[in-house]
This record gives structure tokens, C-alpha cells and sequence, in this order.
């Protein structure tokens, strides 16, 4: 399969993104990938300018592609972190995630990611999620949102959202199911050894 037929997923990358939301839904969707090219998805990481981000832990990543140049998505993951406060009020990017919806056919979004959408109008009149300490202000930001409080992740169709952190892994391994079935999500939550039995 040659590169130009590859169907690209995306994870955006910004100041303050928490680190968990970017860097589990990468494990997922990268070990799949990776493992099975003949699927024919690539998963990328990009920013607003390219280049190196600062999470919200400190934790620094680099940014394979800017906003411009990174390849047209088939999936969008929009991570959050305490870096998506500032993006609620920014004009510029809720226009770009406008114009990504008119482009890309699954957006998705983990944690405070919904909020951002929720922002530019996306998750109007829809059912939706993110993570428990912010479910109020998404309900402010989108009055007529189905708001899922106790959902780890919501699939509307073109629409999945995701509630917080390690959600997001969760929410990838439903994308490995959704686009190459479940024997591949299977295989992909094997493989990084994810089998939840909490200590505490």
C-alpha cells in the first residue's frame, strides 16, 4: 500500500494538553498501525505550528506536523488538558475546528477536548461526555448537549467523545473496533497488555 492511499488519523498537540489523553489513544491507534499497515491508516501527531509542545505535567512532545501540513484527516482525536482554556475563547481555532468538521469525517475528543467543541458549536442538540470535573461547564457551553456523565466514551456516529484521561484509551481501542473490527481491537488491547484491575 503506497503512503498516498493512507487514511490518517490525527491527535493534535498543545501547550498544556494532559499528557495521558495524547499518549493513550497514540498507543492504541500506533500499535495497531504499526502492526497491521495492510489496514491502510497512518496515525500522526501535529500542532498549531509543528514542533515541541509543553503538557500540562511537564512532559515535552514533539509534533510531527503543523496544522498546515499535516495530511487531510479521516480521524481527528482532540485531546484536553488545562491547555484547552484558553482555545475555548480563542476565534481562530474554533473556526479551524469548524472547518474540520466540514472535513473529517470522525471527530473525536478526549476529556476537556470536548469543551473545545462544545465551543464551536459542535455537540449542539448531541449526546456527549467529558471528563467529571468539567461536566457543568460543558452543559454552560452547550445548553442543548446530551451530557452522558457516566459514559467512559460516546459514539454518535461522526461524533465520539470521550470522558477523562485514561478514557481516551478506551475510546481508541472502540476506533480500532470501529474501522478494522474487533479482532483488531482485541489483538491491539493484548498487545499493550491493557486489562484494568485497579489496586485501590
Amino acid at each position: 500500500m503506497t503512503e498516498t492511499t493512507l487514511r490518517t488519523i490525527g491527535i493534535l498537540l498543545f501547550d498544556g494538553v494532559e499528557e495521558l489523553d495524547a499518549v493513550g489513544p497514540w498507543e492504541v491507534l500506533a500499535w495497531w498501525t504499526q502492526h497491521h499497515p495492510e489496514d491502510g491508516y497512518e496515525v500522526v501527531t501535529f500542532s498549531d505550528e509543528g514542533g515541541v509542545v509543553t503538557a500540562a505535567k511537564g512532559l515535552q512532545l514533539v509534533a510531527q506536523d503543523s496544522k498546515a501540513s499535516v495530511p487531510a484527516l479521516d480521524v481527528l482525536v482532540y485531546p484536553g488538558g488545562r491547555g484547552t482554556r484558553p482555545r475555548l475563547a480563542d476565534a481562530a481555532e474554533l473556526t479551524w475546528v469548524r472547518e474540520q468538521r466540514e472535513q473529517v469525517p470522525l471527530m473525536t475528543s478526549v476529556c476537556t477536548g470536548a469543551l473545545v467543541y462544545a465551543a464551536a458549536g459542535l455537540l449542539a442538540g448531541r449526546p456527549a461526555t467529558t471528563h467529571w470535573g468539567s461536566l457543568d461547564l460543558l452543559r454552560e457551553l452547550e445548553p442543548t448537549a446530551e451530557v452522558r456523565e457516566r459514559d467512559r466514551f460516546v459514539d454518535d456516529g461522526d461524533l465520539v467523545t470521550a470522558s477523562g484521561v485514561s478514557a481516551g484509551i478506551d475510546m481508541a481501542l472502540h476506533l480500532v473496533d470501529r474501522l478494522a473490527g474487533r479482532e483488531r481491537a482485541q489483538e491491539a488491547r493484548r498487545g499493550i497488555q491493557y486489562d484494568p484491575e485497579p489496586p485501590v
